[in-house]
């Protein structure tokens, strides 16, 4: 069987094929509302979604670059809602400055607690997360409940996130969970309507990395 293509790739560098997609958005995207700070997680979510629709949707807390910045270089750890979420951040740029990528929605008594009250388990894990991470970066892009629940415990005073990075996926409080974050008066990065997901909330999360290993 011949699998002859007449198609040959511009490059097969990986830093080449990075840099010159980079071009591309800028060129496509032409005049936007962004920041010089903002853009490079624009450009990464754009990047990572081939969606300028999505990436023109990205809104900004005034002060979400500073702040995550400011997170990742004090060593704050980074809360996933999903394991997806997880293994998509770069823990290498996270680690070196003492931090770490860290998931509790699989915990075993995350899990059973969610069970007892009937609940969901990315509800269960925030309420483990605020616990443990003073301060944090929360990376949520699957669950809408995850970030309602986040959002009722920052109205409370009891969850005192570094920035909340929401872009949860789907039908269901997607949006509206996202429109509520919005409305918060702390750091955030989030977007408007349905769009979202696992790879819109690492790549924006890579991004804030890359930035703060850039400012050392």
């Amino acid at each position: 069987m011949d699998f002859h293509t007449e198609f040959k790739p511009l490059t097969v560098q990986p830093q080449e094929i990075e840099e010159k997609s980079f071009e591309m958005i800028t060129e496509e995207l032409g005049e936007h509302p962004f920041t010089a700070e903002q853009y490079p997680v624009v450009q990464r979510v754009i990047h990572a979604s081939a969606d300028f629709e999505l990436g023109r949707s990205l809104v900004f807390h005034p002060r979400a670059i500073e702040a995550g910045i400011a997170a990742i270089r004090a060593g704050k750890i980074v809360v996933a809602d999903v394991q997806m979420v997880q293994v998509g951040i770069s823990k290498p740029r996270i680690e070196q400055f003492g931090g770490d990528v860290r998931v509790y929605i699989s915990d075993k008594d995350v899990m059973e607690e969610a069970k007892r009250l009937n609940t969901t388990r990315a509800i269960i894990s925030i309420r483990k997360a605020i616990k443990e991470a003073d301060g944090a970066i929360y990376a949520i892009g699957n669950a809408p409940t995850a970030l309602l629940e986040l959002i009722r415990l920052v109205k409370e005073g009891i969850a005192k996130p570094g920035l909340i990075v929401g872009v949860p996926v789907g039908f269901v409080s997607a949006a509206e969970s996202k429109d509520e974050l919005a409305k918060l008066d702390i750091p955030f990065i989030t977007n408007i309507g349905r769009k979202g997901g696992s790879p819109v909330a690492v790549a924006a999360v890579n991004a804030l990395s890359i930035m703060a290993a850039r400012k050392e």
